[in-house]
């Protein structure tokens, strides 16, 4: 029996998309109803490459897909600017989490001091193919449960008194960052540097996920979370600090949430706050303070007045578990 060769792209694209190539771009533009132009800037709000006009790319999932987006413009419920930022998010995340994916299987099943075979790198994809609809399925599942948690918090966050939309909340935003990351990253191989970061920012992602916080963001040695409480918050980071080697620096205001991440004075404060922490410590600002005072659990310290780039000098306090 012949041993099977390397898988094209052709064949990958095949295998997990599912639907044959049929259509080029003005052709899948006419059989969506919807014009070429949008189509285009779809496509590439979606992440993709622009291709040539005579390109055979597309496929009847595609034109389902597109039709699926005339219809959302046609009932009038989103206009075109929202499709495009929806689609965008839709495309960031997705390519991630592909890429993610497709990471940890390559790195699970072929071998990491070798050149794999065509066999091995067969294996993969067909591998991949019946574990598809499985992950499809979970997919859905999570991704609805994660917008009804999306919704609940913003709920939560909202003035209830106030009928409008409000951009602007009140929240807990915390920087945890990896003590001598820089130091120890000399030390490590590729490999190990990456176990590293991995096992960093699951462990992260772990204590966040379990007291009811959000993880907004990894940045490699660092993590950015918000909480809903500042006690929620308070507790994220005493954990946090007790697993790992970390300084911490947290800030309680006003902050904007946009494209799932979060802006504003806020977060810069935090930030030059993880700056002044030293290794083992959690420093908060004067308002996350305020916000804990009474709380029989935690306790802050007030320590000297330190100057933040861009935010003139700050009050900073220490956090730390209550010694009653």
């Amino acid at each position: 029996m012949d041993s099977p060769g390397r898988p094209t792209a052709e064949e990958i694209e095949r295998l997990l998309v599912g639907t044959p190539a049929r259509y080029t771009r003005a052709e899948v533009a006419a059989k969506a109803g919807v014009s070429r132009e949008l189509a285009e800037r779809i496509w590439r709000a979606l992440g993709f490459a622009t291709l040539p006009d005579d390109a055979v790319a597309f496929s009847d999932a595609d034109v389902s897909a597109l039709g699926r987006v005339r219809t959302m413009l046609d009932s009038g419920l989103l206009d075109e600017q929202t499709v495009l930022r929806m689609t965008r998010a839709l495309g960031r995340t997705t390519a991630r989490l592909a890429q993610w994916q497709a990471e940890i299987m390559v790195g699970a099943m072929l071998p990491k001091d070798a050149e794999a075979s065509d066999r091995e790198l067969a294996r993969v994809l067909e591998t991949a193919q019946h574990l598809l609809p499985d992950f499809e399925h979970v997919l859905v599942h999570v991704w609805r449960a994660q917008l009804a948690a999306a919704g609940t918090r913003m709920l939560a966050l909202a003035d209830v008194h106030d009928e409008t939309v409000v951009s602007r909340v009140n929240i807990t935003v915390g920087f945890a960052d990896l003590v001598a990351f820089t130091r120890r990253a000399r030390d490590l191989d590729e490999q190990e540097l990456a176990d590293l970061v991995e096992g960093f920012e699951a462990r992260a992602a772990d204590v966040v996920a379990a007291r009811g916080a959000r993880l907004v963001k990894t940045l490699g040695d660092e993590v950015l979370f918000t909480a809903p409480t500042p006690l929620v918050a308070a507790e994220v980071a005493l954990e946090l600090v007790a697993a790992e080697e970390l300084r911490i620096g947290m800030a309680y205001g006003p902050v904007l949430p946009m494209m799932g991440d979060v802006f504003g004075t806020t977060v810069n404060l935090a930030a030059r706050l993880t700056a002044i922490a030293r290794p083992g410590t959690i420093v908060v600002d004067a308002g996350l303070a305020a916000e804990l005072a009474g709380q029989d659990a935690v306790e802050v310290v007030r320590i000297r007045r330190r100057p933040a780039r861009g935010l003139g000098v700050v009050q900073p306090y220490v956090l730390r578990r209550s010694s009653g």
